[in-house]
């Protein structure tokens, strides 16, 4: 027999947590019944100011994270909300196409922390969830049936393919023609599309280790291993760029021309330098030598 439960209570008892950005925790704590909770005091919390239907959900090729993508599908089919799938795709892939149809989305990922931990990204109809919204999903008190059951999950390609035109349609030529672009693919959830989008813009695309196994990349504490990899990668086989990205796509970690990793802050000085951006806002933790390159008439810690 099937008991009810209420969200906060569940939640509470968890011991998942909010933090940098979504709900993280260990795997063994994101049992079916508190991917439920969080899913229904989501929906509950978007539903006073946004008028939907539908949710999207995807996710990291974390082992976990499928069964995860299941037990929020099975809560939010409680509350007869229709859920489109879209498998394995970066999260920036989830949420551009969930903004684009205006509707709420959430993303099974641990991003790049250990491989026994797992998470909760939400995004609303307009872009990712505050702090606010945090708060709504801890405290909301949504009665929901405990999951005895849950659905199989059917993939939409939308997603993986709206985010590859995304990109694509922005250039005119294939202005990569030419140019040896390597793709360290370890266990990324955009492994799949970023040789498309590459090799679309004319570039000659070479996979580099394909991993079965998920493997946490942190792309601000690059590995000595991985730092040896993309030098060697580089000098083997004549590459212009090393390109890669942590487990949920959605940080990039790009090399120079000898493989030397780039780090965000100074990958984000040199694309901005790119597009004649004139102001920014970023993190405090930033290089200075956003300051120092004189490039921008405003910069915004």
């Amino acid at each position: 027999m099937t008991k009810n439960l209420i969200s906060s209570a569940v939640i509470a008892k968890s011991g998942v947590a909010f933090g940098t950005s979504g709900a993280r925790g260990l795997v063994t704590q994101f049992t079916s019944d508190v991917c439920a909770a969080f899913s229904v005091a989501f929906i509950a919390g978007m539903k006073r100011n946004f008028s939907f239907n539908t949710v999207a959900i995807a996710i990291d090729n974390r082992p976990s994270s499928h069964s995860m993508a299941m037990a929020c599908s099975a809560a939010l089919q409680q509350l007869d909300i229709e859920v489109v799938y879209y498998g394995v795709v970066p999260t920036p892939a989830l949420a551009y196409v969930a903004q684009e149809d205006a509707i709420p989305a959430i993303m099974v990922t641990g991003s790049h922390i250990p491989f026994d931990r797992n998470g909760l990204k939400f995004y609303r109809p307009d872009g990712e969830i505050s702090k606010s919204d945090e708060q709504v999903i801890i405290t909301e008190k949504v009665e929901f049936t405990e999951l005895t059951k849950l659905p199989e999950l059917t993939v939409s390609n939308h997603a993986a393919e709206e985010y590859i035109t995304r990109y694509t349609s922005l250039f005119s030529s294939p202005w990569l023609t030419g140019k040896r672009i390597g793709i360290y693919e370890h266990s990324s959830a955009g492994r799949d599309l970023y040789y498309r989008i590459f090799e679309n813009l004319g570039a000659d695309v070479i996979a580099l280790e394909r991993s079965d196994q998920f493997v946490p990349i942190d792309t601000e504490a690059v590995s000595e291993e991985d730092t040896l990899k993309a030098i060697a990668w580089s000098k083997n086989h004549n590459l212009d760029v090393v390109f890669s990205t942590d487990g949920d796509g959605d940080r990039p970690l790009v090399s120079d021309e000898n493989g030397n990793w780039l780090r965000g802050d100074i990958l984000g000085l040199l694309s901005a330098k790119a597009l004649n951006i004139e102001a920014l806002a970023v993190p405090v933790s930033c290089n200075t030598a956003i300051e120092s390159s004189g490039c921008f008439s405003y910069i915004q810690r």
